[in-house]
């Protein structure tokens, strides 16, 4: 293998590394955001009033 192929080959592999490293840090931006997505969801859901009261007739 000769000079030039192993730079190119070298060049490659950095640069399909940075792609994947930028792919991974766009999912880590959109995990974080349905995540903080969710938590707002479960704050708007809470109702603190429900089943603080069961009344019963036999």
């Amino acid at each position: 293998m000769d000079i030039a192929s192993l730079s190119t080959a070298l060049s490659m592999t950095q640069l399909h590394n940075d792609i994947g490293v930028l792919m991974l840090g766009k999912q880590l931006d959109a995990a974080e955001t349905m995540g903080d997505s969710m938590v707002k969801l479960m704050e708007q859901s809470v109702t603190p009033h429900v089943g603080g009261n069961i009344d019963i007739s036999l």
